[in-house]
Order: C-alpha cells, then structure tokens, then sequence
C-alpha cells in the first residue's frame, strides 16, 4: 500500500497519496505505519510522522530502530529532550547502541554540555574501536572545540576511507593539521583531498596553507582561480596581494587590493591595505586619500590612524595631525602615541601649551622610551621648565649611562 501512496505522490495526485496514507496509519500493519511515518517524514509531514512514531514506540517500548525514528522527528520539532530520553532506553546490548550514542553526543553539543558529549563518543569508541564512523565522530567533535591535536589522530585512522559521507577525509585532516601550523603535512593532504573536491572553501585553505607556509609563489595561482571561481571572496584579496608584493610586483598587489576594496567598500582592512600599496609605488596623496576612507568608516581604528598621521608628518602636516588626534580620541582612541604625536605636532605648530600638556600625557606610558624622554626633556629645555628638564635627563642617565651628550646637558644645567 505504502508504494501505491508513493505512486500517487510521484503522479501528482497528492489527494489519492494522502488518502492512501491516512488508510495505512488507521488501519495498516504496523510495519505499513512504520513505512507510512518514514515517508511522511522524508516528505517533511512532520505532524503525521510524529503521531505514527509515538503510537509505535508505545507498542514496541525496546524496539530500537523505531526510538531512533522518533528521536529524529522530535529533533526535528527542536524537542531535543524528548529525544535524549529516547535515545538513553536503547541499551548496550543493542546493535544500534552506538548509532544513539552519536546522535546523543550530536544533542549534547547542541545543547553546550560538550564533556557529556565527549563521553558519549569516547563510549561509542570503547563499544566498536574500530568503526570510522565514530572515529570520524571524535574528529569532528575535537574540531569544533578547537581541539585539533587531538581530532588529528582520529583523522589520520579514517584516512583510507577517502569519504565519510560527504566528507573528504584528506581535506578534514588537512584543515586540521593547517590549525596547528603544520604546513608542509596540510599541504599534502590538501594537495590529495583536490583530486576529489575542489570547493571555494577548499582552494582558500589550500591557498592560505601556501601562503602560511611562504611557498607565495604556489598560493598566488590558487588564490587566483578562487577569484576567478567567486570574485566575492573578500578574503582572498589582501593574501593574494601579499603574494604578489613578495614577488616584486608591487603594480599587481595595487591593482589586486583596488579590485579588492570595489567587492567591499565598507572594510577598514581593505583600505588600509590599498594605502600601503599606494604607498610602496609612491602614490603618497593616494594613501592618503585611502587612509581618509579607512577613517571615515571608522575613525578611531588605531593603525588606520597611526599610518595616516606618519603621512602627514611626512609632508610636515601638523594641524592636520592635531585634528586627527582628536578625532580619534573623540571616538574611543587614547593610545598614548597619539599623544606624544599631537604634542609633536603642537610644537611645530608653536602651541606651546597644549604641547606641554600632551607632552606630560605621554610621558606616563614612555618614562622608559630613551627617544621620547630626550624630545620631552629638550623640550621642556626650551620652554624655561629646567628642574622638570633635570629629571628628565637623570632619568634618561639611570636607562642608559652610555648617553654622555645628555650628561654634557645636565652638567650645563
């Protein structure tokens, strides 16, 4: 009966297929019910399939293959404790044991209790030590928990399986073993897992395996087919650059990030990175201007910040520098390098004042920076503030008794 439902379904005429199947759940045996729940579970008719499901569990308490039937439908209605209690009758002794415990450990997960799912698996290995099914379990399980020196060897055991599923072994273990800076190793297992499936997701972490491993030369083709394959990929630019600027090739890493910026014109990376490459080919008022971009979507972003104003001290640009300075520190920014900037800048600008008053900002944050302490302290020299400029300069000589012109200052003062 349940295939004549099938039939009418496959036809297109749903009423009959409904009408079929509603009579085998009346009044069908109980393997046409079990059939009839299956089917309209695959079909996504999950009230009807839960129905069936319970009445059968009801009648058949230690049947295992129907508790996991039902653990799935209430899975699927987010019932997940209904589904653990499932799952825990079905007992040691049973041959689908372990397949409950994998699904347990699954719900476990799920619901953040991962030493309760780790025991699940690690019992699951105890009851069939040499299943791949549960190695590969354990594997993913250590993934994603960040555990890669321990997901490794459950890899490595599976490795002559070549699939697990859908799952590309080679690829699991290369991702894994690339985690753990094992470069050379990952690139092998990629190198074999492509022959089988090659994905987006695949080529940019064989790519970023090249480029870890400084083979740039190698990551550059692969970061360019990925390109080619989804020009969206915004990760790709900023390696795919770099390669192309530890080659020499300086005009390309520009040209690659300009395309890069246009696929997402609201990352700060991106401009920051367009900047410096417009910079190295000396596009210094180019850098600029993508350092301002950077700026303007978010102007307290510190390296942003930090490259824009080595710039405009470049091209002697102090009020500019003071009002970045502000800026930055109007949206959250009060790294004490900015203040030493802004008191720099202040100083050309003869803001003796406000100099001073960023100067002394600073100094708790450089007290031990011999380049700032003799600025500060040449500085203080100058605005009259002599016994501030002593303390300086002896603090300067307790760093570095080697520094004989600031002894030569002191002795003057």
């Amino acid at each position: 009966m349940i295939q004549d439902a099938m039939k009418q379904m496959e036809s297109g005429n749903t009423e009959e297929a409904f009408r079929l199947l509603e009579n085998i759940a009346k009044k069908g045996t109980d393997e046409e019910k079990y059939e009839a729940a299956r089917y309209y579970h695959a079909m996504g008719f999950l009230e009807q399939a839960l129905v069936i499901a319970e009445e059968l569990h009801i009648l058949y308490p230690g049947e295992s293959e129907i508790a996991l039937f039902l653990a799935d439908v209430y899975i699927d209605f987010d019932r997940e404790d209904e589904a653990i209690e499932v799952l825990n009758e079905i007992g040691e002794e049973d041959e689908l044991y372990v397949q409950a415990l994998l699904l347990l450990a699954d719900l476990y997960q799920t619901q953040g209790l991962d030493e309760v799912a780790e025991t699940k698996l690690l019992a699951a290995k105890h009851h069939l030590p040499d299943e791949p099914i549960v190695d590969f379990g354990l594997g993913e399980f250590y993934s994603s928990r960040g555990d890669f020196v321990k997901a490794v060897p459950y890899y490595m055991h599976i490795l002559s399986e070549r699939k697990i599923g859908d799952v590309n072994i080679s690829l699991r273990l290369a991702e894994a073993l690339s985690s753990l800076g094992n470069w050379e190793e990952a690139i092998l297992h990629y190198e074999e897992g492509l022959k089988d499936q090659k994905d987006i997701h695949t080529l940019f972490g064989y790519a970023f395996t090249l480029y870890q491993a400084m083979y740039y030369e190698r990551a550059l083709p692969v970061f360019l087919e990925l390109k080619e394959l989804d020009p969206q990929y915004t990760a790709l630019y900023v390696y795919a650059a770099r390669c192309y600027e530890e080659q020499g090739m300086l005009q390309e890493s520009y040209d690659l990030l300009r395309e890069g910026v246009k696929t997402d014109e609201f990352s700060v990376d991106f401009h920051v990175r367009l900047a410096d490459a417009a910079a190295r080919l000396g596009n210094i008022q180019e850098a600029e201007s993508a350092l301002l971009d950077a700026l303007a979507l978010d102007p307290g972003h510190m390296e942003a910040v930090s490259k824009y104003i080595y710039l405009l001290q470049e091209q002697d640009k102090h009020e500019e520098i003071v009002e970045a300075v502000k800026i930055a520190a109007e949206n959250g920014e009060d790294d004490p390098q900015l203040m030493w900037d802004r008191a720099r800048a202040e100083k050309e600008l003869e803001l003796y004042s406000d100099a001073l008053k960023h100067y002394r900002d600073a100094y708790t944050s450089f007290k031990d920076n011999l380049s700032f302490l003799e600025e500060y302290g040449l500085f203080l020299l100058e605005e009259g503030e002599r016994a501030e400029a002593r303390e300086v300069f002896e603090k300067i000589l307790q760093l570095d008794s080697t520094q004989t012109h600031i002894e030569e200052l002191l002795y003057n003062l």
